[in-house]
């Protein structure tokens, strides 16, 4: 909510993804007839109004049975202190001007908006829990992630070792600018001995009415560059990263490391190498697994895939690394002759059969294929 008028305003208005995490596997709330749940946030300082409607509900009295308390489930999500009444909110939406992001401008960068015909200017900030009042904005924020991510957890902010990273997006309201949250990263700093750390993103959103506008790589590219710079900084990783994260990933870290001498098309043809891994992860943080991954799509470019010879050669190198689990298992298999009887051995053999082994590898490249020509595809727009 940025003006009064969009507390009435359906385009202003978006839906979770999940909210498995709050209302059980099912996602339903019992025993109410047009329930509506709505949460208002102010854009730029997340100040929050909740409200719940309903035409009828069933009653314990009469019909023998009681309704979910959805308002305390929300309540365990959202910090206390939010308003219930519209006129207290929009109150506090007229200070909104006082409004302003925490901690160090790491970043600025302007998007193209097609519906407002202009450019509008974008801002990424570095803050912890030193900066008066992010503690209580962050509490705010991290709502979201109940919504929008699917195994969400919140983290113990009272750990030192958490960074934060915050996107805003300046806009203009009655002559003045304003600040709007577009989203954010977290990333926790582990120790590597003896006197390295490797940075872990933990979390990152970026809020529906932003997303598809690169906001996301603005981010991630950001957070690399802030940690690149630093001597004790050995590699940046992230936790259990979903499938949307690897893409970005993907195309982030292509474009950092494109540059380098040592993956210039000449290189590139020659294969893999220790000189890619340490000038990656000396110069941009990244670690071998990820570089691997950088090396295979811009290989990929610089291959001409109608020339057979040219092609087989990528498709080897590809097929030599996706063949390392399947490798495993021959090894597992050999070791099986020699310690089961022939009906156990028979049993294990038709679990792995090497033709569907054969398939299932040409299936893992071609879709690796597909996703690197995105990435590359990407990239040449950017």
């Amino acid at each position: 909510v940025r003006f009064p008028e969009d507390l009435e305003d359906d385009n202003t208005t978006f839906n979770p993804e999940y909210s498995h995490q709050v209302f059980g596997d099912d996602e339903v709330a019992f025993g109410y007839k047009g329930l509506k749940i709505l949460l208002y946030y102010i854009a730029g300082n997340l100040s929050t109004l909740f409200r719940i409607e309903y035409t009828s509900k069933v009653n314990e009295k009469f019909d023998c049975v009681e309704a979910d308390d959805v308002e305390s489930k929300i309540r365990e999500i959202i910090p206390p202190g939010f308003c219930t009444n519209t006129d207290d909110f929009v109150s506090l939406l007229e200070k909104e001007v006082n409004f302003k992001p925490f901690g160090m401008l790491l970043h600025t960068y302007s998007v193209h908006n097609e519906d407002a015909g202009e450019d509008i200017m974008y801002q990424i900030y570095k803050a912890d829990m030193t900066c008066p009042g992010f503690r209580e904005y962050h509490e705010r924020l991290q709502t979201f992630l109940m919504w929008f991510i699917e195994t969400a957890s919140f983290i113990d902010v009272d750990d030192e070792r958490w960074n934060y990273f915050l996107v805003f997006e300046k806009y203009n309201k009655d002559g003045a600018t304003l600040f709007a949250t577009v989203g954010y990263m977290t990333v926790y700093n582990y120790y590597v001995y003896p006197d390295k750390t490797r940075p872990r993103v933990s979390q990152m959103l970026i809020l529906p009415p932003f997303q598809g506008e690169g906001h996301g790589a603005q981010l991630l590219e950001t957070v690399h560059r802030y940690y690149m710079s630093s001597p004790t900084v050995l590699d940046i990783t992230a936790e259990d990263p979903s499938e949307n994260y690897v893409k970005l990933r993907d195309f982030v870290l292509v474009k950092l490391c494109q540059d380098l001498l040592c993956f210039s098309p000449g290189k590139l043809m020659q294969g893999f190498s220790q000189e890619m891994v340490t000038e990656a992860q000396q110069k941009l943080k990244i670690n071998k697994q990820h570089t691997r991954r950088v090396y295979e799509i811009l290989r990929l470019r610089a291959t001409d895939m109608g020339d057979a010879e040219q092609s087989r050669s990528y498709r080897l190198d590809v097929k030599r690394r996706l063949i390392g689990p399947y490798k495993k298992k021959q090894r597992e298999l050999a070791k099986m002759r020699r310690c089961l009887r022939p009906e156990e051995l028979t049993n294990q053999l038709n679990q792995i059969d090497l033709n569907m082994q054969h398939e299932q590898l040409e299936e893992s490249f071609q879709q690796l294929v597909s996703e690197y020509r995105r990435v590359l595809e990407r990239l040449a727009q950017a």
